[in-house]
């Protein structure tokens, strides 16, 4: 699995918890923010196709900017945050379907 870190530029002090992403939110119209707007569970889904669904959603929304730097700073275990997704705390490019072929056929599982 190939995993990477998003590295972002943001000043120190613009660390974004929960609160104040609720707090920017609020401030927006409900049917601009899809994670509001459309069943929350899709931002945590297991299917790849809604994984990229989630995050093609994301990307028109007004604090998309303020989501994914809150869940960088906080490390967000899973789930998909300003339209990337994270597992353990790192963004990851794309969510693998289970029970997929190995890369290589002819490993054998340990």
């Amino acid at each position: 699995m190939t995993i990477s870190v998003l590295d972002r530029n943001r000043a120190a002090d613009a660390a974004h918890d929960l609160g104040d992403l609720h707090d920017a939110a609020a401030q927006v119209d409900d049917e601009l923010l899809p994670c509001r707007t459309n069943n929350a569970e899709l931002w945590f889904a297991e299917t790849p196709a809604d994984v990229e669904h989630a995050k093609s959603l994301c990307q028109g929304c007004p604090v998309q900017a303020m989501c994914l730097d809150g869940a960088l700073e906080r490390r967000e275990p899973w789930g998909v945050w300003g339209g990337e997704l994270f597992l353990q705390g790192v963004v990851i490019p794309r969510k693998r379907p289970r029970g997929r072929p190995r890369k290589n056929q002819n490993e054998v599982a340990a």
